[in-house]
């Protein structure tokens, strides 16, 4: 693990979806699926990103653009050259069974990927609010899609179609990844089939090594403790799917 930014050039950039791009580095690291690395862009600011990419001496992170940092992120082009710290967290544990399922929403599918990458026989489930945002269709041709307006898949939501998997499916695991209300609900459903499941919790991040405590959920700091948790974990986790802290500090609930 690396405490200070290494500066890498950016090797090859991926259009996903019109509002998601991936960024290709030429760097060969050890990592679990679902850990983390921090992207500094010099004079600006620095941020988390999951790992989505990882073959032989090439890693990925997809970007969705939505802040400054991320447009500005999106704005690099190929031989730009920013910082990456890392890798930090706790990833998914992976199993070799053949009756596991990963659950993404929207950008969350990218802490998902390299899951998906190392596992022989999983089903994907891809939520998206529509079409034009569900991300790797080329890259996982096999998976089972669904959006809110019903324009590509399943009309519904991740959840909504989990639960009609469960109907046909004597699923085993479940590994997901999205906004909180999206896996506090998929983390219920789970429990109540006896499915064991893992969870990759997005809470906002500041440095990513535990000291700024902003990332905090009932005492866990979600960027050294997680940010993926077990079934066990997450019992334990009262504010888990309740309250969230905001980017100013301030703690808020969440509507589920």
């Amino acid at each position: 693990m690396l405490e200070q930014p290494t500066m890498v050039k950016i090797y090859a950039i991926a259009e996903e979806s019109p509002g998601v791009k991936t960024f290709f580095f030429k760097w060969n690291l050890l990592f679990d699926p679902g850990q983390f690395v921090m992207v500094w862009i010099p004079a600006l600011d620095e941020k988390p990103f999951t790992i989505s990419y990882m073959q032989k001496d090439i890693m990925g992170i997809s970007v969705l653009k939505r802040g400054a940092f991320t447009n500005a992120l999106h704005a690099k082009k190929t031989g730009d050259i920013i910082g990456i710290r890392g890798p930090y967290g706790k990833g998914f544990r992976l199993h070799t069974n053949s009756n596991a399922c990963v659950v993404g929403g929207g950008i969350g599918m990218a802490s998902l990927a390299t899951v998906v990458d190392r596992s022989s026989d999983v089903i994907v489930i891809q939520g998206a609010r529509t079409a034009s945002e569900i991300i790797y269709q080329k890259r996982f041709q096999g998976m089972k899609l669904c959006t809110e307006d019903g324009t590509a898949g399943f009309k519904g939501t991740s959840v909504d179609l989990l639960r009609e998997l469960l109907k046909t499916h004597n699923l085993n695991k479940v590994y997901t990844c999205g906004p909180e209300k999206m896996l506090y609900k998929v983390f219920e459903l789970c429990k109540n089939h006896g499915i064991d499941c893992e969870v990759s919790l997005d809470r906002y991040m500041k440095c990513g090594f535990g000291i700024c405590g902003q990332c905090d959920c009932s005492g866990q700091r979600v960027c050294v403790d997680g940010p993926v948790f077990t079934t066990l974990e997450l019992n334990t986790l009262e504010d888990f799917g309740k309250t969230t802290i905001l980017k100013t500090g301030e703690r808020v609930k969440l509507r589920i």
